[in-house]
């Protein structure tokens, strides 16, 4: 296993995944992800930065995952916690992200990010260096419960837009259509780009042969 090769193939993930997500935090009006809404409302009513309390949230889950079944929890779990928080904080800092307008123009970019986000997310899993903080904590209540992937994602995310809702958080439209629209992509890239990093050790272990 090429672990550079790995290991480059999921920053570059994060670093697209977490453009994504700053790029639909600027059109927030619109709805956004669960778990941003979240990290956006507990920003805007206690304070810190999205990306300081994506990092917080993420923290939390590693330790709950830890606890429910630690064998989805490895390096690039808390590298995707760190890295992502702070990723998203340095796009939105930086001021080069389009601003809302309240226009057609607003609907396209939230498009953009959520695919954006399908795509790099795809792309740091197919690296296989670590789940996500968030899938490797339903993939563990999955595993404890016997019940469904699919059922604890939908529980769980259900829970966290309720509570997001309850203090804040920016829930619209594009909250409710965001995984018709992500689920896809992440599946089709993490499928093929999952191969093509396959096909990458193996090829690198012939030649060292």
């Amino acid at each position: 296993m090429n672990y550079i090769f790995r290991w480059s193939f999921f920053v570059l993930g994060v670093i697209i995944f977490s453009y994504g997500i700053a790029l639909t935090i600027t059109m927030q009006h619109l709805g956004i992800h669960p778990w941003d809404v979240l990290n956006v409302a507990f920003s805007n009513q206690v304070g810190l930065t999205v990306g300081s309390w994506n990092i917080i949230i993420s923290g939390i889950l590693i330790i709950l995952s830890l606890i429910l079944d630690k064998s989805y929890i490895r390096l690039g779990t808390f590298a995707n916690a760190l890295l992502v928080g702070l990723f998203v904080d340095l796009y939105l800092w930086l001021g080069i992200l389009p601003s809302a307008t309240s226009s057609i123009y607003d609907i396209f970019f939230m498009i953009l990010g959520i695919i954006i986000m399908g795509f790099g997310g795809g792309m740091y899993n197919a690296a296989g260096v670590g789940s996500g903080p968030r899938d490797g904590f339903m993939l563990g209540i999955a595993n404890k419960t016997g019940v469904s992937v699919g059922k604890v994602r939908i529980i769980t995310e259900s829970v966290v837009l309720v509570i997001g809702l309850l203090i804040g958080g920016p829930v619209f439209a594009f909250t409710f259509i965001f995984t018709f629209i992500q689920s896809p992509i992440f599946q089709y890239t993490y499928i093929r780009l999952g191969k093509f990093v396959l096909k990458k050790d193996y090829k690198r272990t012939e030649l060292s042969h």
